[in-house]
């Protein structure tokens, strides 16, 4: 008896609000900030190995990362403020991979989130391809922010972050907000910064 041909593997994912988002190829009909916010809320960075009673969430470094990234850039635009906001968002999808698991895995992990970044661009009225010079304004505040995180979340020595992540100048430890919150919170102040930025000049 001929085998029967295998139902094709599912690649979509289901979100709170309703939408299916096909990982292969996400529409930005599919992306709700509702969804995103919920999603980065719940996943922890650093693999949740940082101390207190909650994770700290991608939501939160998020919410950190932009903070940062205005103050270096003085008064930024709201689209390199929600660019600074939205840079990890595929992970309320695909999770947070530490650095070192990426470089493992290879091409296909990124070939995936950076669909899903360009979808998201899309989806709220960003360039699909972020500028050179803004994205690396981003990269920045990104790296300070991990800094920060590192030596006093994730157990890392100064001298160890320093290597990984570069030392900060200018911003002192007492400057970020680095406590664990609660998913539903944190949740909260995402959907909250997003509708913030988007009524900045309007």
């Amino acid at each position: 008896m001929a085998d029967l041909p295998s139902a094709p593997a599912r690649a979509w994912q289901r979100m709170l609000s309703g939408r299916r988002l096909d990982l292969l190829d996400p529409s930005p009909l599919d992306i709700e900030i509702a969804d995103i916010a919920h999603g980065l809320a719940r996943v922890a960075r650093w693999n949740g190995q940082t101390v207190g009673d909650h994770a700290f969430s991608v939501a939160q470094h998020s919410l950190l990362v932009e903070e940062i990234f205005a103050r270096q850039a003085g008064d930024p635009s709201p689209q390199g403020r929600l660019t600074a906001l939205l840079h990890d968002a595929p992970e309320y999808v695909i999770g947070d991979m530490i650095s070192p698991f990426k470089a493992v895995v290879g091409g296909g992990y990124k070939a995936v989130e950076q669909r899903l970044q360009r979808a998201i661009h899309r989806r709220f009225g960003l360039p699909e391809e972020t500028p050179e010079r803004l994205k690396a304004a981003i990269k920045r505040a990104d790296q300070v922010a991990a800094y920060f995180e590192a030596t006093l979340l994730a157990g890392f020595s100064t001298a160890e972050a320093a290597k990984f992540f570069g030392r900060p100048r200018g911003m002192t430890p007492d400057q970020v907000d680095l406590a664990c919150r609660p998913a539903s919170k944190v949740e909260a102040a995402f959907v909250k910064r997003f509708q913030a930025i988007g009524s900045i000049g309007a």
